[in-house]
């Protein structure tokens, strides 16, 4: 039987501006532009404002030859007024001129040709006495390095892909290896620093003994069962250490790898004439307007058919949420970064180590947006201050009370504890039980879970491997 009946349900939906604004706003200024220039080229309704209409170039078309007639005049004018035996004289006086429609900030520099390590160890492996088959299975293994200088994937699979035997490809990985730079086409750590011990005249047999046979215990840094074990005393295990420490765990490193590993600041926060002023780094992103051909053939319903102008109108309505929606990304991030200012000062004016605690929260409430919006904005996006570039994230962190009752940023007790373990004794490394104990005794009643949490967070190991002999 077929009933109808009436039902009342909350859905949240977003408007195609809602999308498109959200889009924008986790997009740093770099990424900002080349979406800009993607739509330039997919929505004919869109230019740049600094392009000019027709009617605008045929005007300074038209001035222009006019002045380079004016210009001709006068320098017929001046000819019988020059001295040309004082110019052709004069050897002291040169002033190289630019060409007014060339200016030298457009220019770019070119970059400077770089080798990389596939092609620092193709060039070698091309110079070693191989015959033409194992040149193309060198070949292969070369692209299977990657920019550490390890050999990704396992040698199985590569000596199945190539259809040979594996000894056969493990003979020419073993050429490769004794390629430079030293360790390079190791299959693991252990190799690697043993491919570099065994380049070494004279051969250090202590530690290359050490790494051959006993890599666990010099790995977890147990060494007086090493020196039990090899029936050496601890000042020999400690000389074979630092030499080996002293070799490259990561050979590949150091060539180039074509990425770009800078950050540009999407924000600028300076002290100037007694305030903080905030600007947006967007100076390269490109201004944009609605094209007004376009927008003449959408009126003229004479000579426009309905379903040209229907395409023109959906790219306009397109165009149109674009242009808002770049304002306002700006305006929302400007907004959220004067919040920022406002509850860190103390940081812009003395240094990150007046950094107070802070959540999403505090600021999604104080410019009523939501949180996910706020943490759109302040993720991959840079401020440059008077103390470095930061992240906007970065001024985000949680609160621990201290035994005066105040709240202080977790960014604080990470300092702590970095600064209480560079100090540490090398031969006896605090554990973190005992890092919390100092903590409290400055104060701060942190737990050893917590201890541990902030000292993996900064990537510092347990203090057994801190261990120094």
């Amino acid at each position: 039987m077929v009933q109808i009946s009436q039902r009342l349900t909350m859905q949240m939906r977003q408007s195609p501006q809602q999308v498109l604004l959200s889009s924008l706003l986790q997009l740093p200024t770099m990424s900002l532009e080349q979406r800009i220039r993607l739509e330039l080229e997919t929505n004919p309704l869109l230019e740049l404002e600094n392009e000019l209409d027709e009617d605008q170039v045929l005007e300074e078309e038209q001035e222009e030859r006019f002045d380079e007639s004016e210009e001709l005049k006068a320098a017929d004018e001046r000819k019988e007024e020059i001295d040309w035996d004082e110019i052709l004289n004069d050897e002291e006086h040169f002033e190289p001129r630019i060409p007014k429609e060339k200016n030298p900030d457009l220019f770019e520099r070119p970059e400077v040709a770089e080798e990389t390590l596939t092609d620092y160890l193709m060039s070698q492996l091309h110079m070693a006495q191989l015959d033409p088959h194992d040149v193309l299975i060198g070949e292969y293994l070369i692209w299977n390095i990657n920019s550490v200088g390890y050999l990704a994937g396992d040698l199985e699979t590569i000596a199945e892909n190539l259809q040979e035997e594996i000894d056969h490809v493990e003979r020419v990985l073993e050429v490769i290896q004794h390629f430079d730079p030293a360790g390079i086409g190791a299959r693991n750590l252990q190799e690697c620093l043993l491919i570099q011990l065994m380049e070494e005249k004279p051969v250090y047999e202590l530690a290359v003994e050490i790494l051959r046979d006993h890599f666990e215990d010099f790995k977890n840094k147990r060494y007086e069962k090493l020196a039990k074990q090899l029936d050496v005393d601890m000042i020999d295990i400690k000389d074979a250490i630092d030499h080996i420490t002293q070799l490259n765990p990561k050979p590949g490193e150091g060539y180039s790898v074509y990425s770009n590993n800078f950050i540009i600041p999407d924000l600028e926060v300076r002290y100037k004439e007694g305030e903080f002023k905030i600007s947006m780094n967007d100076w390269n992103v490109p201004q944009l307007r609605i094209n007004n051909e376009y927008r003449k053939m959408m009126l003229d319903r004479k000579h426009t058919s309905k379903e040209t102008r229907d395409y023109i109108k959906q790219r306009l309505e397109s165009a149109r949420w674009l242009i808002n929606s770049i304002h306002q990304r700006r305006a929302t991030i400007l907004r959220v970064m004067e919040t920022i200012l406002d509850k860190q000062r103390d940081f812009f004016e003395k240094g990150p180590e007046y950094l107070k605690p802070m959540i999403l929260k505090d600021i999604a409430d104080e410019i009523n947006m939501d949180i996910s919006t706020v943490s759109r904005v302040t993720n991959g996006k840079y401020v440059q201050t008077e103390w470095g570039v930061f992240e906007l994230k970065y001024f985000f962190s949680e609160k621990i009370h201290s035994d005066e009752g105040e709240d202080v940023s977790n960014k604080m007790i990470k300092g702590l504890i970095k600064d209480i373990i560079s100090k540490e004794p090398a031969n006896r490394p605090y554990n973190d039980q005992k890092i919390g104990e100092m903590l409290k005794s400055q104060g701060f009643n942190v737990a050893r879970r917590t201890v541990a949490k902030y000292r993996e967070q900064m990537q510092i190991p347990v203090s057994r491997l801190r261990r120094r002999i």
